[in-house]
């Protein structure tokens, strides 16, 4: 057999494998779509009968949609707030400042970031009894961001190391404290590292079950990943169809928070001629 022969097949080989990744990734999204416009949908993916609004309709109300989705930006985007602000306020003196100590914080942060959230929340809960913070949206939004701090300081800090200090040194010259350089050079100049981190820390706690099912007791206070149990009745059965079209409405929010920052996240640092002369 000719090697170009060989190459051909190997290359047909890995063709026709990823073919097979990408239509089992794209299954699930198929289904999505056509459920949702598909008065009697199931399991199986087909084509729907007559197309029709008619579970949008049904999900669009304020008990199963309006008040949970509102209540999951709440969560999430003041949780995410707090993640943000605490990492930058963490990861600043880790990138700037040698000690012997950074590296085992540095390990302890990783080693943080490892721990199943379950295996912290019968401590938490109790806590949360004590102190009052059961059944409220900022307590749990501050627990969010603390189990996501761990990783967005671990991301912070790697996207500041890019940033050259001499750019901080030119401001501190110019008789800029250490606060406004963080604020007006530093967090500017690493907006790519930013978007990643928000938008992971904005996802992560989007999709997060657990933690308000176990904290948020009021119906009226869930937030759109617990109200999902809406869909799913008595004896498995279970109505797919305003499921699907509840679930296309729950991504939402994510795609268009990715869609109004991504343009952020391939322009780089630009800080190709920031340091020159």
């Amino acid at each position: 057999m000719r090697p170009s022969t060989r190459r051909f097949r190997h290359r047909l080989a890995a063709d026709a494998a990823l073919l097979v990744l990408l239509a089992a990734f794209a299954a699930p999204l198929v289904w999505l779509l056509l459920a949702s416009v598909d008065a009697e949908a199931g399991l199986r993916v087909r084509m729907p009968t007559g197309p029709t609004a008619e579970n949008f309709s049904a999900v669009l109300t304020d008990e199963i949609t309006f008040t949970p989705m509102l209540n999951s930006l709440l969560l999430c985007g003041g949780a995410t707030l707090i993640t943000i602000v605490c990492a930058a306020l963490a990861a600043y003196p880790l990138s700037r400042h040698r000690s012997r100590f950074t590296r085992p914080y540095l390990l302890g942060v990783l080693f943080a970031t490892c721990l199943p959230i379950t295996a912290v929340m019968v401590p938490v809960y109790g806590l949360f009894v004590r102190i009052d913070l059961i059944d409220t949206i900022q307590g749990t939004a501050l627990f969010l961001a603390t189990a996501q701090l761990p990783f967005a300081i671990w991301l912070m800090k790697n996207f500041m190391d890019g940033v050259p200090v001499a750019l901080e040194e030119a401001a501190w010259t110019d008789g800029a404290g250490r606060f406004q350089t963080l604020v007006r050079v530093i967090l500017p100049l690493m907006g790519p590292g930013l978007a990643v981190v928000t938008i992971y820390c904005f996802i992560m706690m989007w999709g997060n079950f657990f933690v308000p099912f176990m904290l948020l007791l009021t119906p009226d206070q869930l937030p759109a990943s617990v109200s999902i149990f809406t869909f799913f009745g008595n004896y498995g059965q279970v109505a797919y169809g305003q499921l699907a079209a509840f679930s296309i409405l729950y991504s939402t929010p994510v795609v268009l928070l990715y869609a109004l920052i991504a343009r952020r996240l391939g322009g780089g640092f630009a800080l190709g001629g920031a340091v020159k002369g």
